[in-house]
């Protein structure tokens, strides 16, 4: 299988021999086989640490879609929420009485506003202002704009219904029943691959680098999980190969890979994730999500393959436009050599 992928394998190993990003842990899994490989470091100041399996990774956005999107789809099963339901049925504070659950989850919500010296709110401030200090913006249902500020909705709607913070339930209700016991809110920094090096917080390592979920802790939807390569293979696999230990139905699992928007044409926004289109003669939908400091995953059902990929491409600093374009170069090699 190695033979199969080697531009992208070669493309991987590059990123960290260029000192793109100091370290890497990937799988790449493709039926029953898997090319798995950890190399770099974790660290490169203010000390130089070899990276080591196991660790575990800040995985930013990619929460949205390993936490709070499997915890929504279990209210829409169980008939609890509706993708139609008004934001504002959960939420009476948003002033709009026309966005849906499905803007948020789809980012068709158009959500737009300022809210000042926001990284200095305390957890209630900053929760009543993205309420009340956020809108609706006039593209609603018009365009795609992603944001995190919409998943944060999506986890009080979720904490609302349920009556715990979306973090508790998504921990509960999804990452104990698959055993992905490392895979967590609030991990030890010990076992942590640092991020970002900044004036006020210093080296950022066990806590989350996102400032809002730095803030809101167990109230955020779109940041703050934390986890390893070998729970992230476990994940995938498990959603493409029996729908999460069939703890969803065919139909619900249909959902996150078929197109969710309203918005004419193909929109490629299934339920929170991405969709991409395969390079095979049906061109079925593949889904895949990034996160911010340096992560990412594909999935295919169809032709039960995966790819999870982890760096700490924000340490020691964000200002790291290289990296998106080996991402961008990487995930377009896997595309075209998975297929072949």
């Amino acid at each position: 299988m190695d033979t199969k992928y080697f531009q992208t394998l070669k493309l991987l190993d590059q990123m960290v021999t260029s000192g793109t990003v100091p370290g890497v842990s990937y799988a790449i899994f493709d039926g029953s086989t898997t090319i798995k490989k950890v190399e770099g470091f974790s660290e490169i100041t203010p000390q130089k640490i070899k990276l080591r399996d196991g660790m575990q990774y800040d995985l930013a956005s990619l929460t949205k879609v390993i936490g709070t999107v499997p915890i929504i789809a279990l209210l829409i099963q169980s008939g609890a929420l509706s993708l139609d339901d008004p934001v504002k049925k959960f939420l009476p504070e948003i002033d709009n009485q026309e966005v849906k659950v499905r803007n948020l989850i789809t980012h068709t919500a158009a959500i737009e506003g300022y809210i000042p010296h926001r990284n200095e709110l305390g957890p209630h401030q900053l929760l009543e202002s993205l309420l009340t200090m956020e809108h609706i913006g006039i593209n609603l249902n018009k365009n795609i704009l992603y944001t995190d500020i919409g998943f944060i909705y999506l986890g009080l709607i979720a904490e609302r219904i349920w009556g715990q913070p979306i973090q508790v339930l998504s921990q509960r209700h999804i990452f104990k029943p698959l055993g992905m016991v490392r895979t967590t809110y609030t991990p030890h920094w010990q076992d942590c691959v640092p991020t970002e090096i900044q004036p006020k917080r210093g080296l950022i390592r066990g806590n989350v680098h996102d400032p809002k979920g730095y803030i809101l802790q167990r109230h955020c939807g779109s940041a703050g999980l934390f986890s390893t390569l070998d729970d992230l293979t476990k994940y995938g696999r498990s959603l493409i190969e029996n729908n999460l230990n069939d703890l969803f139905t065919d139909q619900t699992i249909r959902m996150m890979f078929e197109d969710q928007t309203l918005l004419d044409g193909v929109h490629n926004r299934g339920l929170g994730w991405k969709l991409l289109h395969a390079n095979t003669k049906d061109h079925h939908t593949v889904i895949s999500h990034t996160g911010f400091t340096g992560t990412w995953m594909i999935l295919d059902r169809n032709n039960d393959q995966g790819m999870i990929v982890l760096s700490n491409r924000v340490h020691p600093t964000a200002d790291n436009d290289e990296y998106l374009n080996y991402r961008g170069k990487i995930m377009a090699t896997y595309m075209d050599e998975k297929d072949k």
